[in-house]
């Protein structure tokens, strides 16, 4: 009886372990499927190295943050993410590799590296998020401009509509570009660089709009260097150095010993981020 009993109890231990295994199995499959899983990127420039087997995840909901030293490879992982420069490894998102599912990412590069004396107004630019969901050569549609204009009224354009895209300041430029991403209705959105050479007022609407993008179970990934108070607007950090020193959330990742490996001791200024 009594070793029929103890048969029975261990019968119920292993099959509670196995429901437990196959629980977690699942949770982890749900959240690879949900976010973004990177594996062992690594990029090359001719023979120097600008990444090195970088391996994370960005979750969806979350305001997620890159965050390194100058020639960290902040913008190359950012890239090597999309495809845009050669990288070894493996991007995958909803069981598929990133790179070839970019309709679903809107992705605003650094603002040095857009021609802005290009001839297009405002609308001209917000228009161009649309062309995706409307196809080349074809008449945008009744609903493709009113997204564009509430794009425009979201981060507060909508009065230079008509404006040459060249004559604005650069915190206007950059609300400009964030309304052509928001009407790209991106399930991804990634920022290089979003708030150099911007106004406070500018860099205030900006979060705000990643807050609203993130709380729409959005993914929404930015790299950024400022390491003072602005950094307490993320929930997550990638923090980098050509190599990964952490990842995960902010309280995790800001701790002395990753800052110190990071930027070797070379913090100038810290806010009350942790």
């Amino acid at each position: 009886m009594e070793a029929n009993l103890g048969s029975q109890n261990r019968r119920n231990y292993l099959q509670s372990r196995e429901i437990t295994a196959q629980s977690v199995a699942k949770n982890l499959e749900i959240e690879s499927v949900l976010g973004i899983n990177i594996t062992d990127i690594s990029v090359y420039y001719r023979t120097q190295a600008a990444l090195q087997n970088i391996s994370c995840n960005v979750k969806p909901g979350r305001l997620t943050g890159i965050y390194g030293p100058n020639g960290a490879g902040k913008s190359t992982l950012m890239k090597a993410m999309l495809g845009l420069v050669p990288a070894s490894g493996n991007v995958i998102y909803q069981t598929k590799l990133l790179s070839t599912q970019l309709d679903k990412v809107a992705y605003v590069p650094q603002r040095s590296q857009i021609d802005w004396t290009y001839p297009a107004t405002v609308w001209d630019v917000v228009m161009m998020g649309r062309v995706k969901k409307t196809g080349w050569l074809r008449q945008f549609s009744t609903v493709s401009r009113k997204v564009a204009k509430d794009a425009l009224a979201r981060v507060g354009m909508s009065e230079f509509m008509h404006r040459p895209i060249g004559q604005l300041s650069g915190g206007q430029q950059q609300r400009v570009f964030l309304a052509r991403a928001l009407t790209q209705e991106a399930e991804i959105f990634c920022f290089d660089e979003p708030f150099v050479g911007i106004d406070q007022k500018t860099q205030s609407v900006i979060f705000e709009i990643f807050h609203e993008l993130a709380d729409e179970g959005k993914i929404v990934l930015v790299v950024n260097h400022d390491l003072g108070e602005s950094i307490n607007h993320f929930d997550d950090l990638i923090l980098l150095n050509q190599e990964l020193i952490a990842a995960g959330s902010r309280q995790d990742v800001l701790t002395e010993d990753n800052l110190y490996r990071a930027y070797s001791g070379r913090v100038m200024y810290f806010g009350n981020a942790a």
